[in-house]
């Protein structure tokens, strides 16, 4: 080959590089995990390596507060400008979805066969997001608490009934050694009231919307076993097995310190618990009467309808659901990896860890919160209705309010499709 040949290949392969790098396409990316260390950092590693990967997108990332981010993606929807990927808390969903905010993904649905239930937010029978873990409740103790008391040990086959979960409670309040019994978490708000407290209402058999039309709350809400089910969360506090208001210090040491018998808390809060006790443990939600439930859905990734590359994005986010991936979501923040080898490859939710107890109640126990654009408004009714009532509000009358609140809402939208 002549120098002037040499020379012109070498333009001829800086040109054609040049015109592949050129070709990358940008997508970007809204999350809600920014002041969060650890999570940052594992989520710019997963952006990095996509990245890396290929050679047609550059996923660009900014991060929002968790507090801040839903408001932004309302606010970005009315403006026009919404990013390519966004992340989307489960039963918010919906709402993003009927409202126009998101799109279908276009992702290999047999790679998610073996995801958690509570991962795949589906929505007019389309899968619209994805998450790469779960979050699930559990009912905190010790075992030394519980010989203390004379307690049995309820298990997944074998949860503890109504009865038997009332009489642990009056046990650990005659003893005198504690704050309070029972530890439900009053001082969070917003969601936690839906997530952490609506599977009480569907263990009586209420329910905060009728899930069979989806067009009324009437009857679930304001029904006979919802009316139980208010004045049992209200006995907890008129008959000082809990406290209705909650220094927010006491709910996140409180059970450390030795203040509750039991606290209803999440796995992201199970490390604390096992740092401070070598006998915590995470037992199964009681059964009112109508099966144990808990919550089930968390924060997961989904494409907004703005977005000119879904395939790009759809292909960020398939690539993102790498086991590798799920287990250092898993490592770093304690969430629940979705898929049985995500799990085995994890820290804590391997079997026989520490935490393995917490995939198993999602997998068992978990119930998605109503799905419906609606929901959004009906889980604001719900946790205030619930909150009135701690406080001493008639149970009746607040939850008939709270479902013509909730109606009036749904008559307003047309049903919200259904």
């Amino acid at each position: 080959m002549n120098k002037f040949a040499a020379v012109t290949g070498l333009l001829m392969g800086a040109t054609l590089f040049s015109g592949s790098a050129m070709a990358q396409t940008t997508l970007s990316m809204w999350y809600h995990g920014a002041g969060n260390e650890v999570e940052a950092g594992i989520i710019n590693d997963l952006v990095s390596d996509f990245n890396a990967s290929q050679s047609d997108w550059v996923v660009e990332l900014e991060s929002f507060p968790q507090a801040a981010y839903n408001d932004s993606v309302v606010a970005g929807a009315l403006a026009g400008n919404l990013p390519d990927i966004l992340d989307v808390d489960g039963p918010v969903m919906p709402n993003w979805a009927w409202s126009g905010y998101m799109q279908p993904l276009q992702i290999d649905e047999s790679k998610i066969a073996n995801f958690l239930p509570g991962t795949k937010g589906m929505w007019d029978g389309k899968l619209y997001s994805i998450g790469l873990w779960d979050a699930a409740v559990a009912l905190v103790t010790r075992q030394s608490i519980l010989d203390d008391l004379g307690l049995r040990t309820p298990t997944l086959d074998e949860p503890w009934t109504r009865d038997e979960f009332m009489a642990a409670l009056e046990a650990a309040k005659a003893s005198g050694k504690y704050q309070a019994a029972f530890d439900p978490g009053m001082a969070w708000t917003g969601e936690w009231y839906p997530y952490a407290f609506s599977p009480f209402l569907q263990s009586f058999g209420g329910d905060i919307i009728d899930r069979s039309t989806y067009t009324t709350a009437e009857g679930v809400l304001n029904g006979d076993e919802a009316i139980a089910f208010g004045e049992w969360w209200q006995s907890l506090f008129t008959e000082g097995y809990s406290q209705a208001t909650q220094d927010p210090a006491d709910r996140d040491a409180g059970f450390a310190d030795g203040k509750y018998a039991f606290s209803w808390n999440g796995n992201w809060a199970a490390l604390g618990a096992l740092g401070a006790f070598d006998d915590a443990l995470f037992l199964p939600a009681p059964d009112f009467g109508n099966g144990p439930k808990i919550g089930a859905a968390s924060w997961q990734f989904g494409i907004s309808a703005a977005s000119e590359h879904p395939d790009g994005a759809s292909a960020f986010i398939e690539f993102a659901l790498q086991d590798k991936y799920l287990t250092a979501f898993s490592d770093g923040i304690g969430l629940i990896p979705p898929t049985p080898g995500s799990a085995a490859a994890s820290i804590n939710y391997k079997d026989g860890g520490p935490m393995a107890d917490f995939y198993e109640l999602s997998a068992q126990q978990a119930l998605l919160r109503p799905v419906t654009p609606g929901y959004v408004v009906a889980a604001k009714v719900f946790e205030k209705a619930l909150a009135d009532i701690a406080n001493g509000a008639d149970v009746a009358d607040t939850l008939d309010a709270a479902v013509d609140e909730i109606d009036a809402d749904i008559a307003k939208n047309g049903n919200y499709g259904f």
